[in-house]
């Protein structure tokens, strides 16, 4: 070896400026190489040669591993790497050519027994590869490693097992064929040898051929099995065992994947799996189970369904709609029913409530069909004018009436919400309905104000009352109209009032106060053998009860003489008092109507589990004629809404046609409306000189500015 060493020094010179001057000295130490013996290069290959040969027939090493190494290592110092590297190659070639032999030997060997001898194959051959790497280590760390070109010795090895063995068209045939005949027995509920599977696709996978030898036939094979499977058991099955077998076949596919498949092949076969169980059967399997599931409230399957159904292109978009679909065939049959209007309100909010639990349960609270199904509601409702608001609003009475006797006071409240949302869905009548709407609220809050004022006004009187009053002030125009009826209140009552339209009058000068006896009501404490209770009534009750503070027992005549209620009116109070759950009035004779000659008393035995019970006063049914006289309110009402959106149209188009006309009404308003109906509107509106129609052609109209 030649040695080349250095030093430096430096020297400051002052004079006359100051001068810096680096030298350096270098010697060299030049020895001669000893020269290699003739014979050193051939005998150290032949022993290398001897140990690779050891190791690829499996028998034992003559030489120490370390020996072996050391050899390696001289050769590649005295510069014979190359020729070292190109002997090592051949005789790893010469080996893997001839393996290749045991594989065309029986070519009657089943294809498990020939994917347990390639997997043989390969493993030996791993193993042997690893083993040659180690004892040439120093080779592949230098010579190879410095020649970019040149392949280490473990890809060298990979490199002819491909060329030789799994590149003949042969052998990688079969191969392919076994393995794929081994997952189609799997599919099909075999047990096969799982590590073997893994074993063989993790060889084509590092041999870099896993890809067009494997996986393309992979995915044909697993596209023509799914759809043939598809198509055979969407005829054979139910909606909801065929998505349990789709999500079994999904779980199957991604258990391989973690298994033995490569991961690159999980995309494409997921996305064929779901293709061909689910893509391509949509809409059939939406049309044959949908219904079913809904009906049935199948919870676990819907949300399956779900679950599915997002996963593949498009299908989140059909679901939707034939969930909107199905809302509104069921909703329409419950509506346009007559037979079931009876409960057509509590069909209503049941499956409300069935299709919220749906939406929220089994679809994610999703946005796009929670506003499907509202949409769907509103259509459906709208199908039949009219008659769902007025089953609502009478539904509404017989629960604000029924009060504690069916729920309690938070029951009824969430009653009342859920009623309130299908309220909604119908189409209301614009801005006048609004307006009374907020009216109403308006004079409830308005009322809390003038009672707490009322109430610091009566603790200033001198002769405070016993009785507890609240008076709520109802503006005429925004609530319905009552028939006035005079009744005869007890004294206190009487100067209570007084005190209150004196307080009230004294702050509104010029307003009259008309007071309606039909909407009143009180809590009365009374005493029974029992124990102490508190009675909610109607003020007709209250009148009733408190004659027998005065009396033991009383006629008919004789109460209606002493309250002045109106014979009907009282009949039915009496009923509600005596005949009812709660008898707080016993009844002679017995029975359950009321007439001329029944007597009444106090029924002291009175029970019940409750302190405060309410009674509720028995309705009088409507009759078919003030059901006519409602619908004809109603399109009072609304007319003035059509005039107005008549006159909008003519004064923005100036001239139209009737046909024209009439649907634009159409697209504007937001309830239903007969042809006859908007016609006699517009020849209304043309005698009040709005609009006038063209003298050469009668269907046509012109706006009267």
């Amino acid at each position: 070896p030649i040695w080349i060493g250095f030093f430096s020094c430096q020297l400051v010179w002052w004079f006359p400026t100051c001068i810096t001057y680096n030298i350096v000295f270098i010697y060299f130490f030049v020895t001669d190489r000893p020269k290699l013996a003739e014979n050193y290069t051939e005998d150290t290959w032949l022993k290398l040669r001897d140990a690779v040969g050891a190791i690829q027939n499996s028998t034992s090493i003559k030489y120490n591993l370390e020996e072996l190494y050391q050899a390696v290592e001289n050769l590649c110092s005295y510069k014979v790497s190359p020729t070292l590297y190109k002997q090592l190659r051949q005789v790893c070639e010469d080996h893997v050519q001839a393996q290749i032999q045991q594989f065309r030997e029986y070519p009657s060997l089943d294809n498990l027994s020939f994917l347990k001898r390639m997997n043989r194959c390969w493993q030996d051959h791993c193993r042997q590869t690893i083993m040659i790497r180690s004892i040439f280590l120093f080779l592949d760390r230098t010579y190879v490693l410095q020649n970019s070109l040149l392949p280490s010795i473990w890809d060298t090895g990979l490199e002819l097992f491909r060329t030789h063995i799994v590149s003949d068209s042969a052998v990688q045939k079969r191969t392919v064929d076994g393995i794929l005949e081994q997952i189609e027995l799997e599919r099909n509920g075999e047990t096969v040898d799982r590590s073997l599977i893994r074993s063989l696709l993790g060889m084509l996978s590092d041999l870099q051929v896993y890809k067009d030898s494997f996986e393309e036939r992979f995915l044909i094979e697993t596209n023509r099995l799914y759809a043939a499977e598809g198509q055979r058991l969407m005829q054979e099955r139910d909606v909801p065992e065929y998505l349990h077998h789709v999500a079994r076949r999904l779980e199957e596919e991604n258990d391989r994947i973690m298994s033995y498949l490569d991961q690159s092949t999980q995309k494409p076969l997921i996305s064929c799996v779901e293709k061909q169980l689910l893509g391509e059967h949509m809409t059939a399997m939406l049309q044959k189970g949908l219904s079913i599931l809904l009906d049935g409230n199948r919870l676990t399957e819907l949300v399956l369904l779900y679950q599915l159904f997002s996963k593949v292109k498009g299908g989140l978009p059909t679901l939707l709609q034939f969930w909107r679909d199905y809302i509104k065939s069921f909703g329409g049959e419950i509506v346009c029913t007559p037979e079931k209007d009876k409960d057509m309100v509590q069909d209503l909010l049941d499956f409300k409530d069935k299709m919220d639990n749906v939406a929220q349960s089994c679809f994610t609270r999703n946005e796009g069909f929670i506003n499907a199904m509202k949409e769907a509601f509103e259509a459906f409702i709208n199908k039949r004018p009219n008659k769902p608001a007025e089953l609502i609003a009478k539904y509404v009475d017989s629960k604000l009436r029924a009060g504690n006797k069916e729920a309690t006071e938070e029951e009824l409240e969430r009653i009342l919400d859920k009623i309130m949302i299908i309220f909604r869905f119908i189409h209301e009548c614009g801005a006048a309905f609004t307006s009374k709407l907020e009216g109403m609220f308006k004079d409830m809050e308005l009322s809390k104000d003038i009672m707490i004022q009322f109430k610091q006004y009566i603790q200033n009187q001198s002769e405070p009352s016993n009785i507890e009053l609240t008076v709520n002030i109802l503006t005429m125009g925004h609530w319905p109209s009552y028939t006035p009826m005079e009744v005869h209140l007890p004294p206190e009552m009487v100067k209570l009032q007084e005190v209150f339209k004196l307080f009230y009058l004294g702050k509104h000068s010029g307003r009259k106060l008309q007071w309606q006896p039909t909407l009143g009501h009180a809590v009365l404490k009374a005493e029974f053998k029992e124990g102490k209770k508190e009675v909610q009534v109607s003020l007709f009750q209250t009148l009733v009860l408190l004659m027998f503070n005065e009396g033991e027992e009383f006629s008919v005549e004789e109460i209606r003489t002493a309250t002045g209620i109106e014979e009907g009116e009282l009949k039915r109070t009496l009923q509600s008092l005596a005949c009812g759950k709660a008898r707080v009035l016993n009844k002679n004779p017995r029975g359950k109507d009321v007439e001329d000659g029944d007597r009444f008393n106090f029924n002291n035995d009175f029970k019940h589990k409750l302190f405060r019970i309410k009674i509720n006063q028995i309705q009088m049914k409507e009759t078919v004629e003030e059901q006519v006289s409602t619908t004809e309110r109603v399109f009072q009402d609304r007319q003035y809404q059509i005039d107005a959106a008549v006159v909008r149209i003519m004064k923005m188009r100036k001239t139209l046609s009737h046909n024209l006309l009439v649907s634009e009404l159409y697209n504007q308003l937001k309830f239903p409306v007969k042809p006859g109906d908007l016609k006699k509107r517009i020849e209304s509106l043309i005698d009040r000189d709005y609009m006038e129609r063209d003298k050469e052609t009668p269907n046509q109209y012109h706006y009267v500015a």
